[in-house]
């Protein structure tokens, strides 16, 4: 069952599915780790990566943001439903072609995979690119130069 909506204040941005919030009241406050739901951004060093932390950045950051937790991942971070300034923070990542669909942890987010047909149609952002590389095959390629 997910948690309880939390408002919170987005107080950096550490590529475009992640950012981190300050949650709480003031003087009580405590830090989030947030990995945006069934999307996947490029890596910051992969093509279009800087661009998808911008975008988020542009979203998010300084604002105000609902959070919904719906599990953590394997790095301790809250895997939620994200929304900065009205709009959902993952449809809006995949609409502007600056994430990928997470298809193996998308199911209950069923409007992003029309917004990735048609940013891809459009060519838009990661998709305007010939080859574009998943997130996560960048990753599994280039692991071991980490």
């Amino acid at each position: 069952m997910p948690a309880a909506v939390l408002l919170c204040l987005v107080v950096a941005i550490a590529d475009g599915d992640t950012l981190t919030a300050r949650c709480g009241p003031p003087g009580a406050y405590h830090q989030l780790q947030v990995r945006v739901a069934a999307i996947d951004a490029p890596e910051r060093r992969q093509a279009f990566g800087q661009r998808a932390c911008q975008q988020l950045a542009t979203l998010c950051f300084r604002q105000q943001a609902r959070i919904q937790p719906l599990s953590q991942d394997a790095y301790g971070r809250a895997v939620a439903d994200v929304q900065c300034r009205g709009q959902d923070a993952g449809q809006s990542q995949v609409r502007a072609g600056m994430a990928w669909v997470y298809t193996a942890y998308a199911q209950g987010h069923p409007r992003l995979a029309p917004l990735q047909r048609q940013a891809r149609a459009q060519r838009l952002g990661l998709w305007s690119q010939p080859r574009p590389v998943a997130p996560w095959v960048y990753r599994h390629r280039y692991a071991t130069a980490r």
